[in-house]
């Protein structure tokens, strides 16, 4: 195969990254009118589903940029997801931006260019292809937690979202130097080579570096103790961008992490299990607790996607191809749970704008029960309660941790499953027998879409689960574990 037609497997990132930078000459020709950020949205999901088409379209596996790029079952499995999830962000974001009058649009077009750099993280396959997805990525979502101006929330969210991430991306910078000085290679291969070599547990330097590493990663995950920036900077973000930081980037770097440990350090597994079982342990942990005293929604789901970074954690610390099996479940069913969770804390409007208290949902089954069903049943569902789609996520990756003989990690993640279950019973309850307050305004049609395609998908997944766990059990096959 010659050189030019190689760059196949890249065919998807390349569609997206020149459609992106299409529709911003689009948009900056077009003027800044609310027409003109509409027709910029709908372009940029359109451009998403074609990205999606010629994602679909590959096959098998294949390496380019000397080895720097892969394209193999795992990385398209997850960039569908980060896809999706970028589609229904925008879907989230156009009528919302409009009211807040902030509908530029730059934010479609800075959610594309953060989803190419999540795509590329996926398919990282050396230190330097990984940096790049994940700068790309990051700066894109710097701007957009910051993106309306005026408001000192967000002005505050994305300046503590940026020093932070700019110290993490230091970090992870660090550790991978120190790889690269110690395996003397930054491609996975050779790392993998490397960590493999006799004497490699007691090299001081290549620990170090996968430490280094580690930690730059779980900053983007928000893993504990490397979680600080989350809960401000989802409630200071406008609440679609929120959603997209929950869905879209947690799953890229979760994929990612696993890809790391995987290719490039199975050779160091003992060692790195037991930071990864530390995360997961303190993430579920301050999740489940951290989150009962919160009165704001947003800050309540910051601390729940915390909780529910821990619990696909343990898929990774089992380090079989049942715990990479259950992590992507449980990343693809979290994904959907948390956008249909987004669209109802977006119809929480009134007249006089959004509300985003716990207590404003006080009745909410007498003025609107329709959504107050479907926000139960996302919230039992992300409690893990049976028969609804959070049960089996949280069921494949324990498991997967009983399996590798991980009992005491499967023990504390039940233990934070009915912990963390408290905060979500109490909205319901706030929901279904609280005194009732005054009525939302309706939903717009792309909101009550969103919610309704997630509410049927937590009740009905049971019925029908083989397409995801057949998909997801061919990915998890790619991964050299």
């Amino acid at each position: 195969m010659s050189e030019t037609m190689s760059y196949a497997a890249a065919l998807p990132e390349i569609v997206l990254a020149v459609g992106a930078m299409g529709l911003l000459m689009i948009g900056a020709f077009g003027g800044a009118s609310a027409q003109n950020a509409d027709r910029a949205g709908w372009l940029a999901i359109l451009l998403l589903f074609v990205t999606g088409a010629a994602l679909l379209n590959q096959t098998g596996t294949e390496r380019i940029f000397n080895d720097a790029f892969i394209s193999d079952p795992f990385a398209r499995f997850v960039k569908v997801l980060i896809l999706a999830g970028s589609a229904v962000a925008i879907l989230l974001s156009m009528d919302d931006m409009r009211r807040a009058g902030v509908n530029r649009f730059e934010v479609p077009v800075l959610i594309l260019l953060s989803t190419v750099g999540m795509m590329m993280m996926v398919s990282a396959n050396d230190l330097l292809a990984l940096y790049l997805g994940l700068e790309l990525q990051s700066l894109a979502l710097y701007v957009l937690a910051a993106v309306r101006r005026d408001d000192v929330r967000s002005s505050e969210a994305g300046m503590k979202y940026f020093v932070l991430g700019a110290l993490s991306s230091g970090m992870l910078l660090y550790g991978a130097s120190l790889l690269y000085g110690f395996a003397g290679t930054t491609s996975f291969a050779g790392l993998a080579t490397a960590a493999s070599a006799t004497g490699a547990a007691t090299n001081l330097g290549l620990i170090a570096g996968l430490v280094f590493l580690l930690v730059g990663l779980a900053f983007k995950v928000s893993a504990v103790p490397f979680h600080m920036w989350t809960p401000d900077v989802y409630e200071g973000a406008p609440t679609p961008i929120t959603a997209f930081f929950a869905a879209a980037p947690k799953l890229a770097a979760l994929a990612l992490l696993a890809r790391v440990l995987f290719d490039g350090f199975g050779g160091l597994f003992v060692q790195w299990q037991k930071i990864v079982i530390f995360l997961s342990i303190a993430s579920m942990l301050l999740g489940a607790f951290a989150a009962i005293g919160q009165t704001n929604i947003k800050r309540l789901m910051a601390y729940s996607s915390i909780g529910h970074v821990g619990f696909a954690l343990v898929g990774l610390a089992a380090g079989s191809e049942a715990g990479i099996e259950g992590l992507l479940i449980y990343l693809a069913i979290y994904l959907v749970t948390t956008l249909g969770a987004f669209a109802c804390i977006l119809a929480m409007r009134r007249e006089d704008g959004p509300v985003e208290d716990i207590y404003e949902l006080a009745g909410l089954a007498e003025t609107n029960l329709p959504m107050a069903f479907i926000l139960a049943m996302l919230f039992f569902s992300l409690a893990g309660v049976p028969p609804l789609a959070g049960f089996f996520a949280k069921f494949y990756v324990f498991a997967a941790a009983v399996k590798a003989e991980l009992y005491g990690l499967a023990v504390i993640g039940v233990l934070s499953s009915v912990v963390g279950a408290f905060y979500y019973l109490r909205i319901i309850k706030v929901m279904f027998f609280d005194e009732a307050k005054p009525r939302f305004v309706p939903a717009v049609p792309n909101v009550r879409f969103v919610m309704i395609a997630a509410g049927l998908f937590v009740l009905f997944y049971a019925i029908y689960p083989a397409p995801l766990i057949d998909a997801a059990a061919a990915a998890a096959k790619s991964l050299q574990l």
